[in-house]
């Protein structure tokens, strides 16, 4: 029995394997989203930066990854998407305090003509693509900049030691005071 033309085709097999995979990685790191060099509100305050990111980035890993949680959906088995429970709740408290801004009333108790016309309003402000790629700023609405204050104040106290999370960290898996 020969065995040249099976270890022939197996080479080809993995040869063509590691062509694939490297095009695919090539393109996902091409095609990643952009981290911007700054975000600020359209009032000029600077939100963050890009080393903030980075650095949260590195909190992240640092603290186990994977095992807390995913981001841009890659999976997560204990923690949520971080990434996705960071727009839903960015984009509720929009819901929220339009509603109450221009309704008097929470998002909850609106009626379903106004709760349309605060739904579209949320749907432009989110799908503006208010990123410049040529000085690398990503500008936000003053609202929108209140709504990121809010929700990191929310990670704050989550990775924190805030009492009030408890529940949510154990439901994470997640220890009190993970970022110091």
């Amino acid at each position: 029995m020969k065995y040249g033309k099976l270890w022939l085709s197996f080479a080809f097999v993995i040869a063509a394997s590691f062509l694939v995979l490297g095009y695919y990685g090539r393109e996902i790191y091409r095609l990643a989203p952009p981290i911007p060099e700054k975000v600020v509100a359209d009032s000029g305050e600077v939100l963050f930066t890009g080393q903030d990111i980075r650095d949260g980035q590195n909190v992240w890993q640092s603290i186990g990854g994977q095992q807390v949680g995913s981001v841009w959906g890659h999976g997560a088995y204990v923690a949520p998407d971080w990434s996705a429970d960071w727009l839903h709740r960015e984009l509720v408290w929009l819901l929220d305090h339009w509603a109450m801004e221009e309704h008097g009333v929470s998002w909850e108790e609106l009626e379903v003509g106004p709760k349309a016309a605060v739904k579209a309003r949320l749907k432009e402000e989110i799908r503006t693509n208010s990123y410049n790629k040529e000085n690398g700023v990503l500008e936000v609405s003053s609202d929108r900049a209140e709504a990121i204050a809010a929700v990191g104040e929310h990670y704050t106290d989550l990775f924190g030691n805030d009492p009030a999370k408890g529940s949510l960290r154990e439901a994470y898996a997640i220890p009190s005071n993970t970022v110091k």
